[in-house]
C-alpha cells in the first residue's frame, strides 16, 4: 500500500478547503468597522453574518473539498460528498437526539468517504437498459447506503468519541507553551515533505472547543479566534514572528553571502521570495535554499520556531490567521486578537538573530547557498513557463514516466513510475528549488508558487500526442543563446536554429539519439541524424577547421548508431582555446523547417549529459493531418 502517497495527497486535499476563509477573515474585518457613525450599523452586521456563514458551513466546505481534491475536482464526487454530510448529520441528530458532530473532522471523513466509492464506482457497467445509473452516476446511490452505514456506526461509537476526542483536546491544551513549543517543531519538520497540512488540520480544526453566545460551538484554534474565544490563537500567534521576520531575514543573509557577480539576480530572486513570506506567509522557497544544503540549519529552524510558539504562550498572545502568518492576516485580524502588537518587537528580535545566525553559519561551514557558486541560483522565470515545462517533462523521466501530478501552493506532488529516471541536476537547472523522495515512486518538487502554472502546462503537454525531440547538454561548460556565438553564420541562424556551449574540458558528447551522417575530415565537426528526421550540427569552437596539428580525435564513424551521452569526439582543449577564434560550439538544426517550436533551458553552466537543455516540437506530417495546437 502506498501511504505515503495516500498521505500527501489526503494533505494536498485539506488546503483546498481553506481557499474560502480569507475571504471570511476580510468580511469579519470589515464588519467590525465603526459603521454606526454613518448610520449603517446594519450592513455591517451583515458583513459580519456573512464571514460567520462560513465558519459556520467550514465542515461541509471540507466534506466536498476534500472530495475534489482526492478526486482531481470530479463535480459528482463533490455533490456525493455535500449529499453525504447532510444525510450523516441530520441522522446522528435523529439517533443520539443531541448536537453531537465531529465538526470538521466529519466533513474529512465524508469527503474520504465520497472520494472512495467514486474511485471504485466511476468505471461500472450495468446493463444497457439501466446504463444510465451506471458509472459515475451510481456514486450518489453508493453514498447514500454507505453514509446511512457510517451514521448508524457513528450512533453506536459517538458518545465514546466524543468523550475520547475531549481528553485528547483537553490533554494538548493542558501542555500549555510546551505543547505549542512541540507543535511548532513538527510543523516545520514536516513542512519539506508536506504533511504538515494534516497535522495542521488537526490542532486548527480539532483541538479545543468554544461556545459562541448564540449557542453553537466552535472547534479548533482557528473556528475558534475568529468566533471570539479569547483562549484560541495559541497554535497559530508565534508562526508571526518566523513568517514576517525570521524567513526574509534569511533571505537577506542570503543575499548578503552570494558572490558580487551573482548577486543582483540573487537579490532580484531573494527579495521576492522575503516579500511572499513577509506579506502571505509562503516560505518554501526560502526554506529550500538552505534545507538541501544544510538540513542541521533547518533542524535549528525548527527549535527556534517552537520557541517562538512558546514565548507567544507565556506572554498571552493570542493571534489567529484565515490563509497564513504573513502581514495581510496580522493586519486583517489584529482586532481580534489579544496583545497581537508584541509579535512586532518578537518578529523583530527574531529577524536580527536569524540574519546574523545565518550569515555566520553560510561563512563559517561554507554552505553553497544560491549565489555562492555557479548554477545554483533560483530564477525569476514567470513569462518563461510554457517554454520550460516541457523540459520540466523530460527532466521528470518524460510522458511516460507520470504517473499523477499535482500541484499545491509551492511544489509539484507527483507519483511517478520510475523516481531514479529523474534528473535532479535538470531540475535544479530548471529553477527547482529542491527535489524530495518519499518512497514509493512519490516526489515532491519546489517550484515556488510557479508550480500550478507548470502543473497545467505540463497538463498541457501530456493531453497533446505531439513530437517532441529533447537534447542533452553535449559537454561541460557554460550554455549561451546561438545569438552570442561570436560568428555571423550562427549568430544570425543561416545554418540553422539552436544554441550554443562554451566548453570546460575537451570532450563532445551526442546530445541526442541518432545516426552519425557525417564527419568532417579535421573531425571539428560532425552530423547526427535523428530518428524522427531532424539534421543536427556539432561544431567545435570557431574557425577550428585549420588549427594547427591534430586537435581533434573522433571516437565514433559515418554510419554509426549513437545515444544521448555517448562520447564523439576527444579534443585538445588549450590547443583550441589558444589558437581558435572561440571556444563557442554550436548545437544547432540544419532544418529547422520541420520544427513548429522550441524550448530552451536557463542559459547557464551546465554538465556533461545533463538533460533539458533544449526541446523542439515537430510539425505534423502530412500523413497526421490537422495540426498540434
Amino acid at each position: 500500500m502506498n501511504w505515503m502517497g495516500n498521505l500527501q495527497q489526503l494533505g494536498r486535499s485539506l488546503m483546498l478547503p481553506t481557499i474560502a476563509l480569507p475571504i471570511a477573515a476580510v468580511l469579519l474585518c470589515l464588519g467590525d468597522l465603526p459603521w454606526d457613525v454613518i448610520h449603517a450599523s446594519s450592513f455591517g452586521d451583515m458583513l459580519s453574518l456573512a464571514g460567520n456563514t462560513i465558519f459556520d458551513y467550514i465542515p461541509i466546505i471540507f466534506a466536498v473539498g476534500v472530495a475534489l481534491g482526492l478526486t482531481e475536482s470530479a463535480g459528482i464526487a463533490g455533490l456525493s460528498a455535500m449529499l453525504g454530510y447532510f444525510m450523516f448529520t441530520r441522522l446522528i441528530e435523529h439517533g443520539l437526539g443531541t448536537q453531537f458532530q465531529l465538526g470538521v473532522s466529519g466533513g474529512i471523513l465524508i469527503g474520504l468517504l465520497a472520494a472512495i466509492i467514486y474511485h471504485r464506482c466511476k468505471e461500472i457497467k450495468l446493463p444497457e437498459y439501466i446504463q444510465f445509473f451506471g458509472g459515475p452516476r451510481m456514486v450518489p446511490l453508493v453514498m447514500g447506503l454507505a453514509t446511512l452505514i457510517v451514521s448508524y456506526i457513528m450512533i453506536g461509537i459517538g458518545p465514546y468519541l466524543e468523550t475520547l476526542m475531549g481528553k485528547i483536546s483537553s490533554g494538548l491544551l493542558g501542555l500549555g507553551g510546551f505543547g505549542a513549543f512541540i507543535y511548532g517543531i513538527a510543523h516545520r519538520l514536516l513542512v519539506p515533505s508536506g504533511l504538515h497540512h494534516i497535522l495542521n488540520n488537526f490542532f486548527w480544526f480539532q483541538v479545543g472547543a468554544y461556545e459562541t453566545p448564540s449557542g453553537q460551538y466552535a472547534y479548533g484554534d482557528l473556528p475558534r479566534f475568529f468566533a471570539g474565544d479569547p483562549t484560541a490563537g495559541m497554535y497559530m500567534a508565534g508562526l508571526y514572528p518566523i513568517m514576517m521576520f525570521a524567513l526574509p531575514a534569511i533571505a537577506f543573509a542570503i543575499i548578503g553571502e552570494a558572490r558580487e557577480d551573482l548577486k543582483p539576480k540573487i537579490k532580484a530572486t531573494f527579495l521576492t521570495a522575503a516579500l511572499a513570506s513577509f506579506l502571505t506567509g509562503v516560505t518554501e522557497p526560502i526554506e529550500f535554499a538552505f534545507l538541501f544544503v544544510a538540513p542541521y540549519l533547518f533542524v535549528i529552524h525548527a527549535i527556534l520556531s517552537g520557541v517562538a510558539m512558546w514565548i507567544a504562550y507565556e506572554l498571552n498572545i493570542h493571534h489567529g490567521f484565515s490563509y497564513s502568518a504573513g502581514a495581510i492576516d496580522y493586519i486583517i485580524n489584529l482586532h481580534l486578537s489579544t496583545n497581537g502588537l508584541l509579535l512586532i518587537p518578537i518578529g523583530l528580535v527574531y529577524g536580527l538573530l536569524y540574519y546574523f545566525l545565518f550569515r555566520w553559519a553560510i561563512q563559517k561551514f561554507r554552505i553553497p547557498t544560491p549565489g555562492r557558486e555557479e548554477g545554483s541560483s533560483l530564477e525569476e522565470w514567470a513569462g518563461d513557463i510554457p517554454y520550460r515545462s516541457p523540459l520540466i517533462l523530460q527532466a521528470l523521466g518524460g510522458k511516460d514516466n507520470i504517473k499523477k501530478i499535482e500541484a499545491c501552493i509551492t511544489r509539484l506532488r507527483l507519483t511517478l513510475v520510475n523516481d531514479r529516471l529523474m534528473d535532479i541536476t535538470a531540475l535544479r537547472h530548471l529553477g527547482a528549488a529542491g527535489v524530495i523522495r518519499l518512497g514509493g515512486g512519490n516526489v515532491q518538487v519546489v517550484f515556488g508558487t510557479f508550480s500550478e502554472l507548470i502543473r497545467e502546462e505540463i497538463m498541457k503537454v501530456l493531453r497533446k500526442d505531439i513530437h517532441v525531440v529533447l537534447f542533452t547538454s553535449p559537454m561541460q561548460g557554460r550554455m549561451i543563446p546561438i545569438e552570442e556565438v561570436p560568428d555571423r553564420i550562427f549568430a544570425s541562424r543561416l545554418v540553422g536554429n539552436g544554441v550554443a556551449f562554451i566548453p570546460e574540458k575537451g570532450e563532445l558528447v551526442s546530445p541526442v539519439a541518432g545516426t552519425i551522417m557525417h564527419i568532417y575530415p579535421t573531425m571539428h565537426a560532425l552530423g547526427i541524424l535523428t530518428e524522427e528526421g531532424l539534421e543536427v550540427l556539432l561544431h567545435i569552437g570557431i574557425d577550428t577547421s585549420s588549427l594547427p596539428g591534430k586537435c581533434f580525435n573522433a571516437v565514433v564513424k559515418e554510419g554509426d548508431r549513437v545515444e544521448a551521452g555517448q562520447l564523439l569526439v576527444k579534443f585538445n582543449y588549450n590547443k583550441v582555446k589558444k589558437f581558435a577564434s572561440s571556444l563557442a560550439t554550436p548545437m544547432i538544426i540544419t532544418n529547422p523547417d520541420i520544427v513548429k517550436s522550441w524550448s530552451f533551458a536557463p542559459f547557464k553552466p551546465v554538465k556533461k549529459g545533463q538533460g533539458s537543455v533544449m526541446s523542439v516540437v515537430l510539425k505534423p506530417t502530412k500523413s497526421e493531418g490537422g495540426t498540434n495546437g
